[in-house]
């Protein structure tokens, strides 16, 4: 728990909770009834239909000019029993023209979706409709990231196709909006192309046309069809794209022809282009090649090439004996990163066997990752991920953009209104394929409760992607709807029902566009459980959830006759409790109870057998929940006191003892420390310097978006704050409490500054064991409290607090000794309530003579 003991006394006299069950449990939840298309069931209707939009595409690359041009023949199906007069297609490439929707929506200081520089958009050279051989020229309108074609008659309804063909043409921009781009390597300009031909809206059943512009947050709503496409490059480039190439003979080497076949033969990783072909650029041909690719079944296709690619595949094993292949390629500066881009190929094999296998089979011939400079982005078959990530943030990124094969690529969400449904779903699965991988070389668990308040953000998780603030939307689109799911399978359905009905979503709605009712309706009946509660307060509102242990009695004043134990719901949210106790006499025991015991109000009395007294009562022993307050989520009987006479200073004393003794504290000149952490499956790496008396370093990288998250600069009186690569002003107070940093130690200064700190008289718990609590407020106000293990004494966390908002938290674990000084090296750091990142770290130097000149 994070804060202090309560008593159950204590608890009944504090503020009445906020719950109204009315509002909880509201029978009105569904906006409408099942109708022929989208059954109540949560099953497509016997009359569901959905158009479909097929391509041929032919594409050629300038790399002098960094251009390209091409032509698309678009068949566009109308299943729809409408007649359509006109046509919407999309064009995501104006979103780069200065005078675009996006730029203008994007904030001053930038971000991942700002525009860094411009390009004129697609170029629309001629639109013209095709019937009998012959070309028709046709009236079009294009409004920021969209044309409106204007048909000269309806295209007619229930199976009716016309084909449109589109001239144009497009500057690759260097960034285009982390979703594709080129970037320069020492071998040659690498090219990622996504958003790269006018694409059809989707026109459904739900809203007809889908025209929401691209903005950049929100993602894609397409159609499925298949796929001929060709790109022609200048010979020496390697082109990878969606789906299959179906003319290796032309464009591959014979050696690299023999290379391949060996690998879709392979467990192993094959080198069908290393470094030294790279270097020695061994393919001799001039003039321009064709690659061939084609790709059935699909909502969108992208490709990348380069002659810097280093190339490697192995065979990927899928149900039912079906076999497809791995492949990345990747420049030579990769390479040089330990645990890289040589392991992505197993990292993309690994993860897409375990979905495969566990939710639905993968459905492309060829699985692709591309090391450039996009930090991470998902397209059938194809995923392009930053060529910076190593190690763990190199799994994590794969892992995260292959499972979006899933969701939405098999399962064809909108990705413009509904962001959660393929970004939620997909972080979810992500934790199965990452405790499977390599026996969890990667795995860490996290705790919900730690984040409880995070949770509770500005946007509810049923928000547009361009509608949900930028800081947030890690939270609303991925975090929580993920944290969902796994609330739904442990406290609600339990695995079997839950899997059941999860995959009964996937298979239903295979290449198909699912709207958040169906995938609530399927799960309601699939699973047989009426969860509109909880679809109500977890997606739908920004609800909070405070489950307390209210008190404790015993039957007719014995214990032995058993105990009544009563909780409370304190806010708005309802979910299950998990309510563990333990007796003095050694026993204990785990009551589970439904959300239904809050349907009549927000206080539940149970009755459960005891033989001695209660010593605790626990709520969510497990720490799965996401409580915005857990110090009220236990009741204590008996509980255990400091010694006498023990001060908050003996406690300091004792913890610096532990870990090497006060001298050789004083005597630390420099130190230095390196850590590898990772959120989200985003790798992030620490470094911290420090230089007596008055020079501290610190800066925590994101590899893969090759961007410093933060970075702290302190030497003497100068001090430069950064974050995301942007300047922060440091005004007087802020220069004075970011020098606190100089402390490697700040319980020394805290005994020396005019801090008030106070030791609790009570032990508390942490991970199960005593601890001393201290509390100190700092001359400013700001409150801080540490807790060191009773035992051995090490701190094992600090917690900041504003008032009563936890602002910061850091555990500390794994103590090592470096130079007679001891070490935590595993730390846990909560930021703002909602995110945990896990850090190892790799290394501490102390007193290695670090120059001046690191401090810049």
């Amino acid at each position: 728990m994070l804060g202090a003991c309560i008593s159950g006394a204590a608890l009944a006299q504090s503020e009445a909770p906020k719950y109204d069950p009315h509002a909880a449990f509201s029978p009105l939840f569904y906006p409408t009834n099942g109708n022929e298309y989208r059954s109540a069931s949560g099953a497509p209707g016997h009359k569901y239909w959905q158009n479909k939009a097929d391509y041929a595409i032919s594409a050629t690359l300038d790399t002098g000019a960094h251009r390209l041009t091409g032509s698309v023949a678009i068949t566009y199906t109308n299943n729809s029993p409408d007649q359509l007069p006109f046509l919407w297609l999309q064009l995501d490439q104006n979103i780069f023209r200065e005078d675009s929707r996006g730029s203008a929506t994007a904030v001053v200081s930038g971000g991942r979706f700002a525009n860094k520089s411009y390009t004129k958009g697609n170029e629309i050279k001629s639109v013209s409709i095709v019937a009998s051989g012959k070309s028709t020229p046709v009236k079009f309108l294009v409004t920021d990231t969209r044309m409106q074609l204007f048909l000269p008659q309806p295209q007619a309804a229930n199976g009716a196709a016309i084909k449109i063909k589109i001239e144009y043409a497009f500057d690759i921009p260097q960034y285009g909006t982390d979703r594709m781009g080129r970037l320069t390597t020492q071998n040659g300009w690498l090219y990622e192309v996504a958003q790269w031909y006018p694409r059809m809206e989707v026109y459904d059943d739900i809203l007809g046309w889908n025209s929401i512009p691209y903005q950049g947050a929100a993602e894609f709503y397409l159609e499925y069809g298949n796929f001929d496409y060709k790109i022609t490059v200048p010979a020496g480039l390697v082109v990878v794209g969606s789906g299959e190439l179906v003319n290796p003979a032309e464009v591959l080497t014979a050696r690299e022809q023999s290379r391949l076949a060996a690998a879709y033969k392979s467990e192993k990783t094959v080198m069908i282009r290393d470094s030294s072909d790279v270097v020695k650029a061994a393919d001799k041909r001039k003039g321009n090649l064709t690659w061939h690719f084609v790709c059935k079944n699909a909502r969108d296709v992208s490709w990348a090439a380069s002659k810097a690619f280093v190339w490697d595949a192995a065979r990927i094993n899928l149900p039912g004996g079906k076999k497809a292949l791995a492949q990345s390629v990747y420049p030579t500066e990769a390479i040089r990163r330990p645990n890289g881009w040589i392991r992505s190929t197993e990292f993309v094999k690994g993860c897409i066997e375990y979905y495969s296998k566990q939710w639905f089979p993968y459905t492309y011939p060829v699985a692709t990752n591309v090391a450039g400079s996009i930090s991470g982005m998902e397209y059938p078959g194809i995923v392009f991920c930053s060529w910076r990530s190593s190690g763990s943030g190199l799994w994590g990124v794969t892992d995260h953009e292959f499972g979006h094969n899933w969701f939405p690529m098999i399962v064809g969400s909108n990705e413009r209104k509904y962001a959660w449904m393929d970004e939620g779903f997909n972080t979810f699965i992500n934790q199965g394929s990452t405790e499977a991988f390599n026996k969890g070389e990667y795995f860490t668990p996290q705790t919900l409760q730690n984040m409880g308040r995070g949770m509770v953000g500005p946007d509810p998780i049923m928000t547009i992607p361009d509608v949900v603030q930028n800081s947030y939307l890690g939270t609303a689109a991925y975090f929580k709807p993920s944290a969902g799911l796994n609330i739904l399978r442990d406290y609600i359905l339990g695995k079997e029902r839950f899997e059941f009905a999860f995959r009964t979503y996937i298979n239903r709605w295979a290449f198909k566009h699912p709207t958040p009712w169906d995938f609530f309706r399927t799960m309601e009946n699939a699973a047989g459980e009426d969860l509109a509660w909880f679809w109500r307060g977890w997606f739908l509102e920004n609800w909070a959830l405070d489950q307390a242990v209210k008190d404790v009695k015993y039957v007719s004043g014995d214990p032995s006759k058993g105990a009544l134990i009563s909780i409370e719901n304190r806010d708005q949210l309802v979910l299950p409790a998990v309510v563990a106790y333990t007796e003095s006499n050694g026993k204990s025991d785990t009551v589970r109870l439904p959300a239904e015991i809050w349907q009549r109000g927000a206080t539940w009395t149970f009755r459960v057998n005891t033989s001695s007294k209660l010593t605790s009562v626990v709520i969510d022993p497990a720490k799965g929940l996401p409580d915005v307050d857990p110090s009220n989520n236990t009741w204590k009987g008996e509980v255990r006191k400091v010694a006498a006479g023990v001060t908050a200073t003996d406690v300091i004393n004792r913890y610096f003892t532990a870990i090497g003794g006060i001298d050789k504290l004083n005597g630390i000149k420099d130190q230095s420390m390196a850590a590898i952490g990772s959120v989200q499956g985003t790798e992030i790496s620490m470094v911290k310097k420090f230089k007596s008396p008055d020079k501290y370093y610190m800066d925590i990288y994101i590899a893969a978006m090759g961007a410093h998250a933060s970075r702290l600069i302190i030497n003497g009186d100068s001090v430069v704050a950064e974050q995301m690569g942007n300047k922060m002003p440091v005004d007087a107070s802020m220069r004075n409490e970011l020098k606190s940093s100089l402390e490697l130690f700040p319980e020394k200064q805290y005994l020396s500054d005019g801090a008030k700190v106070v030791l609790s008289p009570d032990f508390e718990q942490v991970n199960g064991r005593d601890a001393y609590k201290l509390s100190v407020t700092e001359p400013d106000g700001e409150l801080i409290e540490l807790y060191f293990d009773a035992a051995t004494y090490y701190k094992v966390k600090s917690i900041n607090k504003q008032g009563e908002q936890v602002t910061g938290m850091l555990e500390f674990s794994d103590y090592k000794d470096v130079s007679g000084i001891k070490f935590p090296f595993t730390l846990v750091n909560t930021i703002g309530g909602n995110q945990q990142i896990n850090f190892k770290v790799s290394e501490v130097k102390i007193n290695s003579g670090l120059t001046d000149g690191e401090f810049k």
